[in-house]
Formats: structure tokens, sequence, C-alpha cells
């Protein structure tokens, strides 16, 4: 499993590996059953606090990614895709009023909009 982590990004740590995290399930990259690496082992490859990774891993498990097992470590749990798809669209809308909000405050009009998104979204 490959994490990066960035310290100069304004998301805090735990953040990061949630995410990242997430990406790699929703990817199919990790599949149901799959283990996940010990906090401890996990927390001294990322060269980070055994706290981190802990508060990663309860929020990964609060969320229904992963599920733990005392004694024997946390594994990836069954995927409801069409709820993690629901709940990411619901994200994106979130952020899409926000973007509304901020171009109708300096009176960008649709078609700038849609431009400016279309020239970020070919650059990923």
């Amino acid at each position: 499993m490959n994490i990066i982590i960035s310290n100069s990004s304004g998301q805090p740590i735990y953040e990061q590996i949630v995410s990242q995290i997430k990406s790699l399930i929703i990817t199919g990259e990790l599949n149901e059953g799959d283990a996940l690496p010990s906090m401890r082992l996990l927390a001294k490859e990322l060269r980070i606090s055994v706290i981190t990774t802990k508060r990663a891993y309860e929020e990964l498990e609060r969320e229904g990614f992963i599920y733990s097992v005392t004694g024997k470590g946390s594994f990836v749990a069954a995927k409801n895709m069409e709820f993690i798809r629901e709940e990411q669209l619901r994200i994106i809308e979130d952020h899409m009023q926000h973007i509304i909000q901020a171009a109708t405050l300096c009176k960008l009009d649709l078609p700038e909009l849609i431009q400016m998104m279309t020239i970020l979204y070919e650059e990923e």
C-alpha cells in the first residue's frame, strides 16, 4: 500500500491517509477482506505518530470502509458501491454550491465557469 503524505498540504495527515485508503478501496486496488498494515507498521513506514494512524483507521471504520478484529488487525469491509457513489456525489454537489456562490460574487457567467471547469478537469 503506497500512501504519500504531504507536509505542505493544508490537510491534516490523518485525513490524507483516510482519503488515500478510501481511494484505494473505491478503485478496487484494495478488495474486501484485504488486510491493512497494522497501525504501528503504517506509522513507522510514514514516520508519523501511531495516534495519527489510529485516528485515520477509526475514521475509516466509522465510515464503513474497514473493520477491525481485536488481535488480528484491520480489514477492508464489504463495499456498497452505490452508497459510496451517492456519498461522493453529495460531496461534489456541496463543493459545486460553494463554487457557484463564488462565481456569482465575481460575476462569472455559466459559460466561463464551464470553460474553467473543463480546463481544470482536462489537466487532471
